[in-house]
């Protein structure tokens, strides 16, 4: 549950700070969701650019929120009790990672990487000259993670910012400076940006970062700097083509995406080019593995597809910017169904175990049951698809070693007219999950892309007994132990496959979950699932668990955590 802000009592500080320690990080960052989440429904009324959503203040608010979050569980750590606080270092970090985690939006992903960048100088030194190299490398680096950066924006503001304070000074100087710059800067983006000229307003996500230099100058005088003058409402724009859905004078891509990746460097690199060709307004930050991506697309389902190729994404999020078709239209689905034509939508999934492949054609889906050894080929595949005999198929493989030949099916289906999307679900309990938020009646894209969350929040493991004495990543494994692997690589390696079990269950709720999903084969031992159920429900009280069996032909156990 999302903790308010503190109070803010300016007075309670006294003299001016020369230096940014701990405690003033903390002083600013409740400061800073204090005063924005008294101005956001002020700064959604302006929000024009890049798209006229009205939710940048919102966004804003909730990024510096959790950046005030993570601030504070710093100072509640066991480590910081008592009368010493955190180091300065420890405070910037925290805010900067918990801004990562939170951001929402454009200019919510632009803010937690002004604050990254400030972290990595105000790390090392904390006085008025580090402040304005902080407020440097946040503004040059703000910029390198958009991939076509605009004037008239939040990093027009961040670079008027860090100029003003460019010659360096105390820290209430700094501080003074790099406010009166960003607000010189703000007064100027209508003229920059045509779209801000017409509808009468200053840019959004500039105001908004003025707002939180104006609390960083507070708290290190005491004093509340000139308030900004009241923001009117954005005029109606004229009626043009793409006008408040995308960039000037163009039509606009219909989703927002964002998600939390977990990925190398290289991919990273791969990842943007990929992106900044399906669409715009593409924000890729972070950094040491975790990066909070953010982009504009037509095809939403493409978007999440390059991050699982990238590495691990979680925490997505969609927001369709189109508007709805009108209520009279009739759907694909109907059109199809009168003329008797091929079904809507189909989901096509690999799975292991009969019992398995039942319970998921149940649920709708077309199945193709794994056998031991024999993993399906390409062909059969495609000849899958064929069978779902529908218009649009979304495609499951839920293993790792089937991703090619699923891609060379899909590729294949679609020469022959079937839309196909491939979620490159690496585990059956992904693909259970998938299906389990599948709805027909949504436009494929949105199914897709909710389909591909679910699987993506799903992480996975297996219990299997080794053939043979091999080396794994966990230590040497003789023929007869029981393996835990965990997102494929070998986690635990145990003699009892219950004892086993329990400690790969524990290790993966270590990261948190809220739902168990365990799919029990029947070589496992009498009782298994009743008793990993009643594991969870004493040591995670907050975790649901359900149970699936899978009957023959599958691991003893697999399990999910999503």
């Amino acid at each position: 549950m999302s903790r308010a802000p503190q109070p803010f009592d300016s007075a309670a500080r006294g003299d001016e700070r020369l230096v940014l320690d701990a405690e003033a990080v903390r002083a600013w960052s409740a400061r800073t969701a204090e005063v924005l989440g008294r101005e956001r429904a002020a700064i959604d009324a302006i929000n024009v650019f890049p798209v006229a959503d009205g939710d940048t203040g919102t966004n804003l608010y909730l990024t510096a929120d959790a950046a005030h979050r993570a601030v504070e569980a710093v100072f509640a750590a066991p480590g910081a009790a008592g009368t010493s606080a955190p180091d300065t270092a420890d405070a910037v970090r925290a805010l900067a990672h918990g801004a990562l985690l939170g951001a929402r939006g454009n200019s919510g992903t632009i803010l937690s990487q002004l604050l990254r960048g400030m972290a990595a100088v105000l790390a090392d030194g904390a006085d008025g000259d580090h402040l304005a190299r902080a407020l440097a490398t946040a503004a040059a680096s703000a910029r390198a993670a958009v991939a076509r950066p605009e004037e008239g924006t939040i990093l027009t503001v961040a670079a008027a910012a860090a100029g003003g304070c460019a010659d360096g000074g105390t820290l209430p100087e700094v501080a003074r400076k790099a406010y009166d710059g960003a607000r010189t800067a703000l007064a100027a983006t209508p003229g920059q940006l045509a779209v801000l000229g017409r509808a009468g307003v200053v840019d959004a996500g500039g105001q908004g970062l003025v707002t939180v230099l104006g609390a960083l100058l507070e708290t290190v005088t005491g004093r509340a700097p000139e308030p900004l003058p009241p923001s009117p409402a954005a005029r109606p724009l004229p009626e043009r083509p793409g006008e408040g859905c995308g960039h000037d004078g163009e039509q606009g891509p219909g989703y927002e995406v964002l998600y939390l990746l977990e990925a190398e460097d290289a991919a990273v690199e791969l990842l943007k080019a990929r992106l900044d060709a399906l669409g715009d307004s593409l924000v890729v930050v972070g950094g040491d593995g975790l990066w909070n991506v953010h982009v504009h697309v037509d095809d939403a389902g493409a978007a999440v597809e390059a991050g699982i190729e990238a590495g691990r994404p979680h925490r997505i999020r969609v927001t369709h910017f189109a508007a709805p078709a009108p209520a009279s239209a009739p759907t694909d689905r109907e059109t199809a169904d009168a003329r008797g034509e091929r079904a809507h939508r189909a989901v096509v999934a690999v799975l292991p175990g009969e019992g398995l492949a039942g319970l998921c054609a149940e649920a709708g889906a077309t199945t193709l049951q794994a056998r031991p050894g024999e993993p399906p080929t390409g062909d059969e595949l495609l000849d899958a698809v064929r069978r779902a005999h529908a218009r649009e198929v979304v495609l499951l493989p839920n293993d790792t070693d089937l991703r090619a030949a699923a891609a060379s099916a899909a590729e294949q289906a679609r020469a022959e007219g079937i839309r196909v999307a491939l979620i490159p679900t690496r585990a059956a309990v992904q693909g259970i999950a998938a299906l389990a938020v599948h709805e027909p009646e949504r436009s494929f894209d949105e199914d897709v892309v909710a389909m591909t969350a679910a699987a993506g929040a799903t992480r996975y493991a297996e219990l299997a007994v080794a053939a043979r004495q091999s080396f794994t990543s966990a230590g040497v494994c003789q023929a007869g132990d029981v393996l835990g692997l965990i997102e494929g690589d070998v986690a635990v390696i145990g003699q009892d496959l219950t004892a086993t079990a329990r400690t790969v269950l524990d290790r993966m709720l270590q990261a948190g979950g809220e739902l168990v999903t365990l799919v029990v084969a029947d070589s496992a031992p009498p009782g298994l699932a009743d008793t990993l159920e009643a594991h969870v429900r004493r040591g995670y009280l907050a975790v649901d668990t359900v149970t699936y069996h899978a009957g023959e032909g599958a691991p003893p156990l697999l399990v999910g955590v999503e």
